[in-house]
């Protein structure tokens, strides 16, 4: 299984109705076929971190994740919900002993990602 989680936290100024429009457009992106389970949401974490919001997508196996990283809505979601971010954290939690799994991980969505869509990323610091 490999677990995803994203934290985040929007930029000042995003009103409270563009913020359920962005939880909508991942909740979309998180009922692919591709996905095992997710979970959405307020984030209740450290409060000195600044992140108000999170995202935890789990997805079974590499061949799942790559129909995930290639679902239209997911590139096209990123592309209406990351522009809203001030910050943005992600980690990833695997059971998979593989050695290489991180390195396959990294192939699979440099191999789906586009440079436009990586860039996104850049932008905010993806920590």
């Amino acid at each position: 299984m490999i677990t995803s989680i994203l934290r985040f936290q929007f930029k000042d100024g995003v009103n409270e109705a563009e913020i359920q429009g962005v939880l909508s457009i991942i909740e979309r992106t998180a009922k692919a076929e591709s996905v095992a389970f997710y979970s959405l949401g307020r984030y209740f974490g450290d409060p000195q971190e600044g992140f108000t919001h999170a995202y935890c997508v789990s997805i079974p196996d590499l061949a799942s994740l790559d129909r995930y990283f290639r679902e239209p809505a997911h590139r096209e979601g990123d592309f209406q919900f990351i522009p809203l971010l001030s910050k943005l954290s992600q980690m990833t939690v695997l059971n998979d002993p593989d050695p290489d799994i991180l390195a396959k991980i990294a192939a699979c969505r440099n191999a789906a990602v586009d440079p436009e869509w990586m860039a996104l990323f850049d932008r905010i610091g993806l920590t």
